[in-house]
């Protein structure tokens, strides 16, 4: 099963704690975006969208991190426990999936990429809405042990690669108690932790520069 990937991404950290997660093996392609792997003609016929992450397992491609780990899990999962079958259950996982994508991790993106990659200065209305994002998942783990429940779900390996990169920009998380403290019971416990804590020490050298 090849995966195209670069080890500092927040999507492809998620996907391979999955893989940890279900017991698979990646055949790990690292993909040099600079140097314009991903629009080379091979590439591009596995992803017209040319982006990272990627999975192709025997011939079937797929890529958007959070379409690959429900794919992992639903096939290879030995259980249903990672991505529930009950529909409700599902429901909420796909909300924290959803909210992941297009909240939490967008606004930590909109926030600090401009900074790190464009060398632009601070915008305070993006601060606080990315603030805002981690009061909501604050209040998701009120009541729960996990992200959408009291089982680990791929939503909480999606949700902690993204976290686990606010920690990398030295966002203070002891500011939202319930998300400092599942954070650091996941970054010990989630399968393929060693694997995103080895992928945030690259993702930190974009802010070391």
């Amino acid at each position: 099963m090849d995966f195209y990937y670069l080890p500092g991404s927040a999507p492809c950290r998620a996907v391979q704690m999955t893989a940890a997660a279900v017991g698979v093996e990646l055949n790990l392609k690292l993909t040099n975006l600079m140097a314009g792997e991903h629009m080379k003609p091979e590439f591009l016929k596995l992803n017209p969208q040319h982006c990272i992450p990627t999975l192709v397992d025997n011939g079937f491609s797929l890529w958007e991190s959070r379409a690959i780990m429900g794919y992992l899990a639903e096939k290879y999962g030995k259980d249903d426990k990672l991505y529930p079958k009950d529909p409700q259950k599902r429901a909420v996982v796909n909300q924290r999936l959803y909210f992941d994508q297009g909240t939490l991790y967008q606004r930590f993106a909109d926030y600090f990429y401009p900074q790190v990659f464009a060398k632009q200065a601070p915008v305070p209305d993006n601060e606080k809405k990315m603030l805002d994002a981690l009061d909501f998942l604050n209040t998701f783990l009120k009541d729960s042990k996990f992200v959408a429940g009291d089982e680990l779900t791929i939503a909480d390996l999606s949700i902690l690669a993204t976290v686990s990169s606010y920690d990398v920009a030295k966002v203070d998380l002891s500011k939202y108690p319930n998300v400092a403290s599942w954070y650091a019971r996941l970054r010990k416990e989630a399968p393929g932790a060693d694997v995103n804590e080895a992928g945030c020490k690259e993702f930190a050298k974009y802010f070391e520069k």
